[in-house]
């Protein structure tokens, strides 16, 4: 398939709700509003295909974009495609699930992170603090730099109340994140959690809630998943 190709079979499956369901959580035209459960129907006929997910990518189109996340080659994308991702994903789906998913499960991942959260542009602050939290879903404790994630975590406590709203809502999934994957900082995580309490997040007049970290962490304790990683970050 083509992306011109792909590009018509996107418009056939947009769905009216999903649309404006979608315009009010960040999106912009061109996109269609199609399902991911429909995107992986594509998926499924492309396997990860490099060319077809950078030419995915590039229309802008926002359906488009998030299957590009989806059909990305971890093995073969570059560290600059990474870093032009994330300056064009314009709405938390990508900047937020897309990039930082593909990012993750690359061996530069950590290291983009940790430059994406010093930005003070909001989209790639908050995909750096996304990156990091997948990367320590997908790692082994072993390969981490625990000494940097007990540091990132002591920084979440001193500005997540300041920093910019989706960098909030980020902030507040790494700790979830860190508290849920590495086992050894889930006491430490905890306590940060334990300290920043509630989050505001400004949600666009959506019902979307921001989860509480206390309560989130217990529920994975309660479960026995604390330090079970995952396969892929993608989903």
């Amino acid at each position: 398939m083509t992306a011109k190709e792909i590009l018509k079979e996107l418009e056939s499956l947009g769905n009216p709700s999903t649309k404006k369901v979608l315009l009010k959580h960040g999106a912009q035209e061109p996109f269609f509003g199609v399902k991911v459960q429909d995107l992986k129907k594509i998926l499924k006929k492309t396997k990860k295909n490099h060319e077809l997910s950078l030419a995915l990518y590039a229309t802008g189109n926002s359906d488009a974009m998030y299957l590009a996340g989806l059909m990305a080659d971890e093995s073969q994308i570059s560290k600059a495609t990474l870093q032009q991702w994330a300056k064009e994903a314009y709405w938390y789906m990508l900047s937020e699930y897309t990039v930082p998913w593909v990012a993750a499960e690359t061996p530069f991942g950590f290291e983009l992170g940790l430059a994406w959260i010093k930005s003070k542009k909001e989209n790639i602050a908050a995909a750096g603090w996304s990156t990091l939290a997948s990367y320590a879903a997908l790692q082994p404790d072993e390969n981490l730099d625990l000494a940097v994630y007990k540091k990132l975590l002591t920084q979440v406590a001193q500005e997540i109340h300041g920093a910019q709203n989706r960098v909030r809502y980020t902030m507040n999934g790494f700790v979830i994140a860190v508290a849920s994957y590495i086992s050894a900082l889930t006491a430490p995580a905890t306590s940060v959690a334990e300290k920043i309490g509630k989050v505001n997040v400004e949600m666009g007049g959506t019902a979307c809630k921001v989860p509480l970290a206390t309560t989130y962490i217990q529920k994975v304790i309660d479960k026995g998943y604390i330090g079970k990683k995952r396969k892929s970050a993608r989903c």
